[in-house]
């Protein structure tokens, strides 16, 4: 599990500084990934690229992991910190949400994201 917690938060450190064929690397190339911006999914790395390009041209997302986990299913669990900005610097979200990932031949094969859960009043 190390591993793979390695690996994601070099995704998440990658995303973040927008290096876009570094996070790539670390994607199956049948990645199947969440379109989160306008519905859906989008599919390899073509699909992923051509996503957050789109993404990056009108919004600032920045995402940072703060808990690991690994779920009944053996799927990594990630804690996140989505804070998404406009161009401006204008802050429109402002959560904390769970990323769920599967992993195929030691790369991101999916992503899936949810909503935190709230135990004993804070959120995981």
């Amino acid at each position: 599990m190390e591993r793979e917690h390695n690996l994601l938060a070099s995704a998440y450190r990658l995303f973040n500084v927008r290096d876009l064929e570094g996070v790539l690397r670390l994607m199956h190339k049948d990645v199947d990934w969440p379109n989160g911006m306008e519905g859906g999914r989008v599919h390899g790395h073509d699909g992923v690229s051509d996503y957050w390009t789109r993404q990056w041209k009108i919004l600032d997302p920045h995402v940072a992991p703060v808990g690991f986990e690994t779920n009944d299913s053996g799927d990594t669990v990630v804690a996140v910190h989505q804070v998404v900005r406009d161009l401006e610097g204008k802050v429109l979200v402002d959560q904390m949400v769970n990323h769920v990932y599967t992993f195929e031949d030691g790369l991101i094969r999916t992503m899936q994201i949810r909503g935190t859960e709230i135990r004993d009043g804070e959120a995981e």
